[in-house]
């Protein structure tokens, strides 16, 4: 008799526990996004407003865009958060995502050491910035994931008639990372490297690595956020999924974007007006 009640009572904890957990899964959401808002420290900031203001907790899968899509494409996640916009809208197009509204964009920069033997600093456009890399063979550290980066600095290549080959092995290393790796990379090697600029603000202090070469309109870095479509995935959590897309939008959570810094620098500039 002992055995039977010590039994029931092991197995009325697991279903309430099961139960408990149960609720908690529904009160979270999965967020697919770019390494690049992860690594700047913005999502610390903006989703626990987020938490508390809806109770819906937000799990955060930091990765390439490419994947990120990927990820949502397949249904694994609820929303995703990306900074890609041809391959966002080739998505949309497909039907896999729905709801993509513009948060926030920075720019991208080319860092490298302080002596820049390539000279880029004083160049200025970003074909010239590239085109002197090539000649000089100067080190240059890719993310060469498919991240939103990657697919920015391969657009940038064929503006300028230029495909990464094997050719340029000796100078031109592909790490398959996330953006901080690639930066830690990029300074242990004394090289260059494409980034977004919120990233670079946030490991400033952790490089010698210099920003030498901005500006160039070709170089906007626009972000968006979009719902996995429940027409194709059933199970995702859509009404969660737009609450978050609503409050990343709305002018709370533009107040958080545009508030948020480094170091004295601004990462990310609003996009809802």
């Amino acid at each position: 008799m002992k055995v039977s009640k010590q039994f029931s009572s092991v197995a009325l904890g697991l279903f309430l526990l099961s139960i408990s957990q149960a609720i908690l899964a529904d009160k979270s959401i999965k967020l697919a996004t770019t390494t690049s808002t992860e690594n700047s420290g913005l999502l610390a900031v903006l989703h626990p407003i987020f938490e508390k203001k809806h109770g819906i907790r937000v799990d955060v899968l930091a990765m390439g865009t490419g994947k990120a899509l990927r990820t949502g494409g397949n249904g694994d996640v609820d929303v995703v958060f990306v900074h890609a916009p041809a391959a966002e809208l080739q998505y949309v197009a497909e039907g896999h995502f729905t709801d993509r509204a513009a948060v926030m964009h920075n720019d991208f920069v080319i860092v490298g050491p302080k002596a820049d033997p390539a000279k880029l600093g004083e160049l200025k456009t970003i074909d010239e910035a590239l085109t002197r890399i090539v000649e000089t063979q100067s080190t240059f550290v890719s993310r060469g994931d498919d991240s939103g980066t990657h697919k920015k600095e391969k657009g940038l290549w064929q503006s300028i008639g230029l495909t990464p080959n094997k050719n340029w092995s000796a100078w031109y290393a592909e790490a398959g990372q996330g953006m901080g790796a690639v930066l830690r990379i990029a300074n242990d090697k004394q090289a260059y490297a494409l980034t977004d600029r919120g990233t670079q603000i946030a490991f400033a202090d952790k490089l010698s690595l210099v920003v030498l070469f901005e500006g160039d309109e070709g170089l906007f870095n626009p972000y968006h956020v979009m719902a996995v479509n429940p027409e194709k995935h059933a199970d995702v959590k859509y009404d969660s999924a737009q609450k978050y897309i609503a409050f990343v939008t709305s002018k709370e959570g533009q107040a958080v974007i545009s508030a948020y810094r480094k170091g004295g620098q601004q990462l990310f500039y609003p996009d809802v007006k």
